[in-house]
């Protein structure tokens, strides 16, 4: 299940559901598309045994749970795909109203690392997201502490990676908050930090992407990202210094 080490896990960031929002079946549907072989066609209990939902457009379409919608799977537990929606009070940049997160499990095998690019665009493109990432669990939670504030976080990031600012201090929601492995960036965040530049951007570039909105996935490792292994942590490192716009850290 969702939570262990040989997780990876894809979260994509867009604009809050309004009204009768048709992007929740656009990204559950997006997802079958890009994964061959995929049925979201389950949920779970309280209890957590699976559910099945023989009408699961109509489900998804009719149920919106925390401004999002509800937990999906499929029944295959060697192949295990999860996915769900919540709306995210916080904003995404100072002064910018509440949010869609939506938040993808696959596990990290050679299956799931085969398919993790197209399930990312899958989900950031039906969401209309303004950008998002897929990363290994592990990597995820030491780059979730980047985040630094003299108040409110007070400390150092780990492994000599630059400290990130929280969103109020973010001058506008289509800069990513972080980087990823795989990283994507709508057309309005490839533009917001400067990308691509093809006099400094070739790596990446042989590695990137181009999706039907204009927006990318941008691969920064071969492999799943490792931050024991010194290139990949050099490779992370290379291409914060690359954005500075990348969590607020340029000046204003």
């Amino acid at each position: 299940m969702p939570g262990t080490k040989e997780d990876i896990g894809i979260t994509v960031y867009a604009p809050a559901l309004e009204g009768d929002d048709g992007r929740p079946l656009a990204i559950v549907r997006g997802m079958e598309r890009a994964l061959p072989g995929l049925r979201l066609g389950w949920t779970t209990s309280g209890k957590e045994d699976l559910i099945a939902l023989p009408h699961r457009d109509e489900w998804v379409a009719a149920h919106r749970t925390s401004g999002g919608f509800p937990f999906l799977c499929n029944d295959d537990d060697d192949h295990l795909v999860t996915i769900a929606g919540r709306e995210n009070p916080d904003g995404l940049a100072a002064g910018s109203p509440p949010h869609l997160e939506v938040n993808v499990t696959m596990l990290l095998n050679a299956a799931g690392i085969a398919v993790v690019a197209g399930a990312l665009e899958a989900a950031a493109e039906g969401a209309r997201a303004f950008w998002g990432h897929a990363t290994p669990s592990d990597a995820a939670v030491e780059i979730s502490r980047q985040t630094r504030d003299p108040v409110r976080k007070p400390g150092v990031p780990p492994r000599g990676l630059p400290a990130l600012r929280f969103s109020d201090d973010i001058r506008a929601p289509e800069i990513p908050h972080c980087l990823g492995w795989l990283n994507y960036w709508s057309a309005a965040a490839a533009r917001a930090i400067g990308f691509p530049d093809p006099s400094r951007d070739a790596e990446l570039l042989s590695r990137a992407r181009r999706t039907a909105t204009g927006g990318w996935v941008v691969q920064l490792t071969e492999a799943p990202l490792d931050l024991d292994d010194p290139a990949h942590l050099d490779a992370l490192k290379r291409a914060y210094e690359r954005f500075p716009e990348i969590g607020g850290r340029a000046a204003p």
